[in-house]
């Protein structure tokens, strides 16, 4: 991937080739950052720094201020050939470069009018990012002229895929390229919840393995199995969510109780009340989770913690208790709470919970939740990044594909 600069210089294309690198290199493939300025983007991935492709290397920044009075100087061509030059060497052995905004943008023309010579014969696909346009920017239209160079920015090279981060930006690049739109392939930044939440590597696991993140919505129900927990009205709060044509997932944390002789005997009717709604992959207790390799999911107070980020809500029909601390806990993960209204879990949450009364039917329970689900704006984008942006699901419906396609 090239750019004007990379890592440790600080920007948002900077970040992103960073993410980009990363990304690609953990799918196993061999990356290589090309820039001006910068650093290494990861242990592992070389960076050849070209300084010719710096925006404010000093010949660079001398050719601008002709530039900027409308003037291409003697040094322009030159400067070029120089850049054809050491980046056709530089792109020979690669098979994919992803050059980042030096087609659309005039902070090195020199780089650009090399990009668009190299176009024609390098062996490396060129693929070009394109997260702004000069041409498509007030504040840079003053300094465009329509002729050379400047109208390269605006001109599509022959055999170059172009990338818009955005529908935005793809109406703009078509129209002023003179493209059709379905010729821009449009491919968003994401987000890298393992990274975002700061995730044990067992709690990714355990989201994947369950597919939890899928869920809408991911309901949480931290307690150990014991009859006043109250589960059962849980897992048919789940029948009713599902038959209203969501995609709940309930995840019951601990284990039976330690010190009821009948634990067990409850546990045998929950499994039978998951089994007779047909529940069971809705409905997870975790004390039964396998992980991959056979061994039982150990629910550590680290897991919890992950665990309360990564859910949507917390549901507690509990109908006795002395104390909320799962109340607490949510409350500082910033988790929607629906719970019994018993006296010990309003003296804790007070009015910030959403209650039920026990008496009240799942499907009840289940209607306020869907309320909530279908037209609370932070659980609706929270949701939609989940499903459309994160890194993993870029990667594989958007950025491999046209990674490997031929035009």
């Amino acid at each position: 991937m090239l750019h004007y600069t990379c890592p440790p210089v600080v920007g948002g294309v900077e970040r992103l080739m960073a993410i980009h690198a990363r990304l690609l290199a953990d799918q196993g493939h061999q990356v290589r950052v090309l820039a001006g300025r910068g650093g290494q983007a990861r242990r592992g991935i070389p960076t050849t720094l070209l300084p010719e492709l710096d925006s404010k290397h000093p010949s660079v920044l001398a050719l601008n201020r002709a530039l900027e009075q409308g003037e291409v100087s003697e040094g322009f061509e030159a400067q070029v050939g120089a850049l054809e030059r050491r980046l056709a060497a530089a792109l020979e052995p690669l098979d994919v470069c992803l050059v980042h905004n030096a087609f659309t943008l005039h902070f090195n023309l020199p780089l650009t009018a090399a990009l668009h010579r190299l176009a024609g014969y390098t062996p490396a696909r060129l693929i070009a990012w394109c997260h702004d346009l000069a041409w498509a920017n007030p504040l840079y239209l003053p300094q465009m002229r329509p002729c050379y160079p400047w109208v390269l920015l605006r001109t599509a090279a022959p055999g170059v895929q172009y990338v818009a981060v955005s529908e935005d930006r793809r109406a703009d690049l078509a129209r002023l390229a003179g493209l059709e739109p379905e010729a821009v392939r449009v491919i968003p930044a994401g987000i890298d919840p393992v990274r975002a939440w700061k995730l044990r590597p067992a709690t990714w696991q355990l989201l994947a393995q369950l597919h939890l993140l899928e869920a809408d919505p991911f309901i949480l129900l931290p307690a150990r199995i014991t009859r006043r927990k109250n589960i059962e009205l849980a897992i048919r709060t789940v029948a009713a969510l599902a038959q209203d044509g969501l995609r709940p997932r309930l995840v019951v944390t601990g284990p039976p109780g330690p010190h009821n002789v009948r634990s067990g005997d409850y546990v045998s009717e929950l499994r039978r009340e998951r089994s007779a709604l047909g529940l069971e992959r809705e409905v997870v207790f975790l004390f039964e989770t396998r992980t991959p390799g056979g061994q039982p999911v150990r629910v550590s107070d680290a897991m919890m913690d992950d665990l309360y980020l990564a859910a949507d809500l917390l549901l507690f029909p509990s109908s006795q208790e002395g104390f909320g601390i799962p109340m607490l806990e949510a409350g500082v993960a910033g988790l929607p709470v629906f719970a019994a209204n018993i006296p010990a879990l309003r003296e804790t949450a007070g009015p910030h919970a959403r209650f039920f009364d026990l008496q009240d039917s799942p499907e009840r329970i289940a209607a306020a939740i869907s309320r909530f689900v279908r037209s609370d704006p932070v659980y609706r984008l929270r949701k939609k990044v989940l499903s459309e942006y994160t890194w993993e699901r870029i990667y594989r419906s958007q950025i491999e594909p046209i990674l490997r396609v031929q035009i």
